[in-house]
């Protein structure tokens, strides 16, 4: 099980293919694998957390790290806008489309201490985890090879964010196709 845990404390990449696939290689039920990688989300929430309030005092006392804060706080709303505003569902979504960390410093942001921050935060990251780890068992037993299985979704997390949000500014720039009255 150590191993598996290993492989989930990547930060970036392919922590959760190579995690789960190696979990299932030693036959760990899904529960187990989704419980280190839980473990793996509140080792991250401990080591992480000294060094956000760490990031926010010093933003306190040096100017540039004041202003990079501001630039968060700004975007985070902008972000959180599309969501309704800074409520938990916004925050969650923030940590599932990015990171823990992120997650953590909007929820920061947006006034949450350490309890809840790190709750909506690992909420977030607990559904990235589902989807990709479903996604990946699924399509490890399609192609029967890990490697490839790794490597298409590593691809995949790479990837279709990108094409999501250019098709996401395609329809902006033509008008959302799906709200356009078949009646001309």
């Amino acid at each position: 099980m150590i191993p598996v845990l290993m492989l989930f404390l990547i930060p970036v990449g392919g922590g959760i293919p190579a995690g789960v696939l190696l979990a299932r290689s030693h036959a760990l039920a899904w529960p187990v694998t989704a419980g280190l990688y839980f473990v793996s989300d509140v080792i991250l929430a401990l080591l992480f957390e000294p060094v956000l309030r760490l990031l926010i005092l010093a933003g306190r006392k040096i100017n540039f790290i004041g202003r990079a804060a501001e630039v968060m706080r700004a975007a985070m709303s902008r972000t959180t806008a599309h969501y309704g505003g800074a409520g938990p569902f916004a925050l969650i979504m923030i940590a599932f489309g990015v990171d823990p960390m992120t997650g953590r410093a909007a929820a920061a942001a947006a006034g949450h201490g350490f309890i809840a921050g790190w709750a909506i935060a690992i909420a977030g990251d607990m559904l990235y985890f589902g989807v990709v780890m479903a996604a990946t068992l699924r399509l490890n037993s399609a192609l029967g090879d890990p490697n490839r299985t790794m490597w298409v979704i590593l691809a995949a997390m790479f990837l279709l964010p990108v094409a999501v949000r250019r098709l996401k500014a395609a329809y902006a720039r033509r008008g959302n196709l799906f709200c356009r009255s078949s009646i001309t």
